[in-house]
């Protein structure tokens, strides 16, 4: 994508987030990372008449791999200091689940997650459709007590819903404090840190993420009291076991956030080599009536998990009920208040 286009999408994004003429919006990078995605941001708030400032981290040191919470700011009170006084954040580094985001949000300012490449983002764009309809089930969400979610693999599990809110992401955030993610599409809670019992079999075709593969082979998750006690299966469940180990933490083990996409523009099946475009997979996060469970931390729903050891496993053809009311059934969404038509 040429820098004009991507300013152009850019220019919706920041419309969609509601800035305006005066608002202060800083765009984080580190080291030589989508410093292209910083000058396209910078080109579409001035044409907005916003104040764009461009925040350009040093490039972290090699760390053996990518850890969920952990990012260059920890070391660096003064720079979260003049991220809190801006209005709002673009975040090309993925801040997501690190105590300095929680604290830059706590001062109000809202926070928007850039870093899948162009070409989704633009396949991708928020709309005023996917905005209503997310903040639909969001409400029918947080008053649910109970989600149950099956499948013709074998899932059977239930999460009880007492402790933690919801939240809603419709890849655009225009309110104080608010954090959401470009490109997204979904809504989750998380349940009782010890109400989540039941069987998760993860079915061929399902999505390994951060690993980025489909599922070849049944993984079954078995959970008690909020945490995995067993994991079973062939490769694909290895992996996920060897991954978990690598971090050393039993916190990994505990129950993380779950819910479902709602976003008709992603694609379950974009990940197939050759077209997969790359990033940090919010497509499939994202497809419609996906059914994700994730595993390990829970402070980003305000829990006391901060684990680095962290899962998304999005589902594919899973019903799931809130108090007994069917909302996806076999994969697509049935409430008439929050389905989507295809277009």
């Amino acid at each position: 994508m040429d820098q004009a286009s991507f300013s152009e999408i850019c220019l919706h994004q920041l419309k969609m987030s509601g800035v305006h003429e005066g608002e202060k919006v800083i765009v984080l990078t580190q080291g030589n990372e989508r410093i292209d995605y910083a000058d396209a941001f910078m080109a579409a708030g001035q044409r907005i008449g916003a104040k764009m400032y461009h925040m350009r981290l040093p490039a972290p040191l090699p760390s053996g791999g990518w850890n969920v919470g952990i990012n260059s700011l920890s070391s660096m009170p003064e720079a979260v200091d003049a991220l809190k006084q801006c209005d709002m954040l673009i975040d090309c580094i993925f801040l997501l689940f690190s105590p300095e985001q929680m604290a830059i949000q706590a001062a109000g300012t809202r926070i928007l997650t850039v870093v899948e490449p162009p070409e989704l983002l633009a396949k991708m764009l928020p709309n005023q459709e996917l905005k209503e309809k997310v903040e639909i089930a969001g409400e029918l969400l947080s008053k649910a007590k109970v989600m149950r979610i099956t499948s013709a693999h074998g899932t059977d599990v239930t999460y009880k819903l007492n402790t933690y809110p919801t939240v809603t992401e419709y890849a655009c955030t225009d309110e104080p404090g608010r954090w959401d993610h470009w490109p997204s599409g979904f809504v989750f809670t998380g349940g009782d840190d010890d109400g989540v019992d039941g069987q998760i079999v993860v079915a061929p075709g399902d999505v390994l993420l951060p690993q980025n593969i489909y599922v070849r082979e049944p993984i079954t998750y078995t959970i008690e009291k909020g945490w995995i006690t067993d994991i079973r299966g062939g490769l694909d469940a290895d992996i996920v076991k060897s991954y978990m180990k690598d971090f050393n933490d039993e916190r990994g083990f505990g129950m993380s956030h779950v819910g479902w996409g709602m976003n008709r523009d992603a694609k379950w099946h974009r990940m197939v080599p050759g077209e997969f475009p790359g990033g940090m997979g919010m497509e499939p996060r994202s497809f419609y009536g996906n059914v994700m469970f994730s595993t390990g931390p829970n402070n980003e729903l305000g829990g006391k998990n901060d684990t680095a050891c962290h899962l998304d496993i999005p589902m594919r053809n899973c019903s799931l009920f809130l108090d007994d009311n069917p909302i996806v059934i076999d994969g697509d969404i049935v409430d008439k208040e929050i389905s989507i038509p295809r277009r």
